[in-house]
């Protein structure tokens, strides 16, 4: 990845390039953040960033204020196709976070597919965010690569002052599938049944009181311990 530029995106053209970046990734039918919006939260104190190699964006996360004036949610952020599976993903959030504590930042939170393994990994293993809380049906029906299933989504926590490898005595675990997309694509049926099995074995969890902690990559599973 010589010569990659990670940076806020600079201009009103840049923000709409994003939308066609966004359509990319996460599917035609599936609206993106508009342009407009992107520069009026960028003023508000947003962050608006992208990856850029020579003139082409080949990444691009969005995130914003909250009610707390520590805590930013990150809304979005995807790799390009032709991109993926290289660590860009966890680049985009290392410079989150380097924004975030620049600016007396240091909790960041974001919904997630909890049935997709890039998800899991990225997320829950390599920056070591911690979930408890399951949002069933979140977004209601979507488009795109997200399309046919319930939205479910757990809210990702992540202290950004708590070193990612930071280890919890593990209480259970709930393994996820190898490759969801692909079981969406071939299996739809499969691909319900499981959203609901990691539905009902999160939420049964949370309410025991215990909180995601980890992901065991070997077993393709979430290890759980008390909150």
């Amino acid at each position: 990845m010589t010569g990659l530029v990670l940076r806020d995106l600079a201009s009103l053209a840049e923000m709409k390039a994003s939308e066609a970046f966004q359509r990319a990734v996460w599917g035609a039918d599936d609206p993106p953040d508009n342009s407009d919006m992107l520069l009026a939260i960028q003023h508000e104190g947003g962050l608006v960033a992208g990856a850029f190699d020579g003139g082409r964006m080949v990444a691009f996360l969005f995130a914003f204020p909250t009610s707390e004036s520590a805590a930013q949610h990150s809304h979005r952020l995807g790799v390009h196709p032709d991109w993926q599976g290289q660590g860009l993903g966890l680049r985009m959030k290392l410079y989150q976070k380097e924004w975030c504590l620049a600016r007396g930042i240091s909790r960041v939170r974001w919904t997630y597919d909890p049935a997709r393994r890039a998800n899991a990994v990225l997320n829950i293993h390599r920056l070591g965010a911690t979930a408890r809380t399951y949002y069933r049906d979140y977004y209601g029906v979507m488009e795109g690569i997200n399309a046919g299933l319930p939205s479910d989504r757990l809210l990702a926590e992540w202290d950004l002052t708590r070193p990612a490898d930071a280890e919890a005595t593990p209480a259970g675990t709930v393994p996820i599938p190898a490759d969801f997309a692909k079981l969406a694509l071939d299996d739809p049926g499969a691909a319900l049944a499981e959203r609901l099995r990691i539905r009902t074995a999160l939420e049964g969890a949370f309410a025991d009181g215990l909180q995601i902690a980890g992901f065991d990559r070997s077993q393709n599973a979430y290890l759980l311990a008390r909150a």
